[in-house]
């Protein structure tokens, strides 16, 4: 059985996002969905600005945590969906990174799962991210050597 991933070379597109929720409305059993869109900002950084992030990632490592993550938020909560898609490659700033749907019965419940999934990913999966200036130089963000 071949591992899921949960890695999308560039950005995440907005027809990407509409038809993840179109494709929820045949199903009669969710009352909530939480959506969490997480968008490269155009910061200041050393004079200049950011203008793209470029994703990396150890994809065995950090599909299988994604999966373990899933896993557990389904044992913690009483979810009907969750799907997590994240960025590897270049991701201009006003971009989409990482997308997260959460699905479930009441809005309550769909929306502490959000939390919990967003703040699990942000700390336990291995993505690297190096980020473009306008000024030609780049730097790794989140304790990654320059």
């Amino acid at each position: 059985m071949s591992e899921k991933n949960y890695f999308m070379d560039g950005p995440i597109t907005p027809d990407f996002i509409a038809g993840q929720i179109a494709g929820h409305a045949a199903k009669k059993n969710i009352g909530a969905h939480a959506i969490f869109l997480g968008q490269v900002r155009a910061d200041e950084a050393r004079g200049a600005k950011v203008e793209a992030i470029e994703y990396s990632a150890y994809a065995g490592m950090a599909n299988g945590e994604i999966s373990r993550l899933r896993e557990e938020a389904f044992t913690k909560f009483p979810l009907n969906c969750l799907h997590v898609y994240h960025s590897t490659g270049r991701v201009a700033a006003g971009e989409i990174s990482l997308f997260v749907f959460v699905s479930a019965a009441h809005r309550k419940e769909s929306m502490r799962a959000m939390e919990w999934i967003v703040e699990e990913i942000k700390h336990n999966v291995p993505v690297w991210k190096k980020e473009c200036l306008s000024d030609g130089q780049t730097r790794w963000i989140d304790g990654q050597p320059e």
